[in-house]
């Protein structure tokens, strides 16, 4: 499955504690201006404003907006600007997981260690929080006068296809659709590319167009994310088949319909996503030590343990 480049000496990764001291500092930027940026909890809206804030500010990883920003930073880009797309993609990303949840698609209680936004505010109020996190999340990037509007017009472009009927919602489609009685590698493939990799790669188009990036290195980037993407799924897939709630933060062994771990076994999707793993840091070679944090994102999230 995955497509090697031509094989170039790979220049060294940050090492754990570099990565993990950028996503602790990324993640506070991000709760200061999600904080900032969603609607007070407050007037006869409450409710809905106070899921959308229960919802995105959650405790997570902020992987996807974390991969915008470390895009960003290999331009120099100002911060602010890569924060604030980040808190764009934190809603949006947010906005999809309430709606993962609910009993009529995957039916999960717990959602990054407490109970889902359904399970707390209410089918009716999770719904309207999902839809109206999804429509501040355009509205900032809208707004933002701090980038040149026609950037803002194609991040906006970017995003909306990741989300759409060829991104992140047909790839729910089909995989709400799916039979584990016929359930087929490159049907997983298909479904994962859109439901969890579509993002994945808006975050890197998105911080390659805040970086003003040559096309050749926005190419390389985009290799890079459609990998890491796919690998991100399966060891998901594998946490969801011999990981523990507590630690994972979501149910586990949940998943009725199949998946990379049912069809591969244990072995056989570790080994794939170790694959799709060395294929994503090889198309990083064109940016050589510039790209040792992203080289070192991908290795702690392949590599993860939640």
């Amino acid at each position: 499955m995955p497509s090697f480049p031509s094989r170039t000496a790979v220049a060294e990764s940050a090492i754990p504690e570099q990565v993990r001291q950028f996503l602790d500092g990324v993640g506070r930027d991000l709760e200061t201006a999600l904080d900032r940026l969603l609607p007070a909890a407050a007037g006869d809206d409450a409710r809905v404003s106070e899921a959308m804030r229960y919802a995105a500010l959650s405790p997570g990883k902020r992987i996807r907006p974390a991969l915008l920003i470390a895009v960003s930073d290999l331009y120099g880009t100002p911060r602010s600007k890569a924060v604030a797309a980040g808190a764009v993609i934190e809603m949006a990303h947010a906005s999809s997981l309430i709606l993962d949840d609910l009993p009529s698609m995957d039916d999960s209680d717990l959602r990054r260690g407490r109970p889902a936004t359904h399970r707390v505010f209410g089918e009716a109020t999770a719904i309207l929080a999902a839809f109206g996190l999804l429509n501040r999340a355009f509205e900032i990037l809208a707004a933002d006068s701090a980038i040149p509007e026609k950037v803002r017009s194609e991040m906006a472009r970017r995003l909306g296809a990741a989300l759409g009927t060829e991104g992140l919602i047909a790839g729910q489609g089909l995989d709400l659709a799916l039979s584990p009685s016929r359930c087929a590698l490159d049907e997983l493939e298909r479904i994962h590319s859109r439901k969890t990799g579509s993002l994945f790669l808006a975050c890197v188009e998105m911080g390659a167009l805040l970086g003003r990036a040559v096309p050749a290195e926005t190419e390389a980037l985009r290799g890079y994310a459609k990998n890491l993407g796919l690998a991100y799924q399966i060891v998901d897939d594998l946490l969801d088949a011999t990981g523990d709630p507590a630690r994972a933060g979501k149910s586990v062994q949940a998943d009725r319909r199949g998946n990379f771990v049912t069809l591969s076994g244990i072995e056989g999707a570790r080994r794939l996503s170790e694959e799709l793993f060395d294929c994503a840091v090889e198309h990083l070679a064109p940016l050589g030590r510039r790209g040792a944090l992203l080289r070192g994102l991908a290795s702690l999230l392949i590599h993860r343990d939640r």
